[in-house]
């Protein structure tokens, strides 16, 4: 598949839609989101906060990004953390992966805990976590009176060993 004139390199393997994001910036400071190597599944997201917000142990916070956007119906965006800011700092996303729907126009938060033990400030324009877009099904809802048999039941966590 040709994207930008030239080739998509995952065309060459599967049939991938390619969705069209736009972003609506609502801070000055707002850096755009980008995919930061050719093969990043997430874009980064930045802080966009008017100043330094410093995270204490245990605490969590919102963080401006400074954009809304719009995406296409089907898909939804997946807001996951970074892997180097949780290994250093145990600074994470809350609510991981959190899920924005296509129908969503306000402003990209991400939500963050510091699950280390010292306080971690983040600087305006920090990258704070990754978004991956991805396509969404959705399922039709029936209720049963009986569920098929499976060797597996009812079993629960650890039901494997």
């Amino acid at each position: 598949m040709l994207v930008d004139g030239r080739w998509n390199e995952y065309s060459r393997t599967a049939l991938i839609s390619v969705p069209n994001v736009r972003f609506r910036r609502l801070r000055p400071a707002a850096v755009l989101p980008r995919y930061m190597t050719e093969g990043a599944a997430g874009m980064d997201l930045a802080s966009a906060a008017d100043g330094p917000i410093t995270i204490g142990p245990g605490e969590r916070i919102g963080v401006p990004t400074g954009w809304s956007m719009e995406l296409p119906p089907g898909f939804e965006a997946q807001v996951r953390p970074r892997s180097g800011l949780s290994l250093r700092h145990g600074v994470t996303v809350v609510n991981a992966p959190g899920t924005i729907d296509s129908d969503y126009r306000g402003e990209v938060v991400v939500l963050l805990v510091n699950l280390g033990q010292q306080p971690h400030t983040i600087a305006p324009g920090d990258r704070v976590a990754q978004m991956v877009i991805a396509p969404v099904s959705r399922a039709t809802v029936e209720e049963a009176v009986e569920l098929s048999e499976t060797s597996r039941g009812a079993g629960g966590f650890g039901h494997t060993g």
